[in-house]
């Protein structure tokens, strides 16, 4: 199953950074970037998370949560948003049921070898819970000014 602009987001229920339960469905009435990435401390997705923490006051002031999804623990979650200051929920994918929901459990390639991952990508989601952008094998650089600019202009 692969998502598509245009219908419902597919809802899910993981557990969060603090120890809640969070459904997408919870966010019901606010925009949401659901963004996903593949591994808490690495330098990619480090800078891609201190980006979206410097700009979280204005997905804010947009009515817009952000939401980071990766198949790490809930622990190492914790010390990743510790380290970093991040004001927004990450949540634990461990069996990446909602990467291959929303199709960005794949194979990937580094260094010759393959194996199975998540590619980087982001989904911004309406207030009614409609996908409406998707973004997919993601480059860090600007991309988080490129979606809070999306947000902006479209919503």
């Amino acid at each position: 199953m692969s998502v598509k602009t245009g219908e419902k987001a597919p809802d899910f229920t993981l557990e969060a950074n603090n120890g809640e339960k969070v459904s997408l469905s919870d966010f019901k009435g606010k925009h949401v970037v659901l963004y996903f990435y593949p591994k808490d401390m690495t330098p990619g997705c480090t800078t891609e998370a201190c980006d979206f923490r410097d700009h979280h006051s204005e997905f804010s002031d947009q009515n817009t949560v952000i939401l980071g999804v990766s198949p790490d623990p809930v622990d190492r979650h914790k010390k990743f948003i510790e380290k970093h200051d991040l004001p927004f929920l990450l949540l634990a994918d461990e069996d990446h049921k909602v990467a291959e929901l929303y199709d960005v459990w794949q194979m990937k390639k580094n260094f010759g070898k393959e194996y199975m991952g998540i590619v980087r990508s982001t989904f911004i989601i309406d207030k009614d819970g409609d996908l409406i952008k998707e973004w997919r094998k993601v480059r860090v650089k600007d991309h988080v000014t490129e979606a809070l600019e999306y947000i902006k202009e479209n919503l």
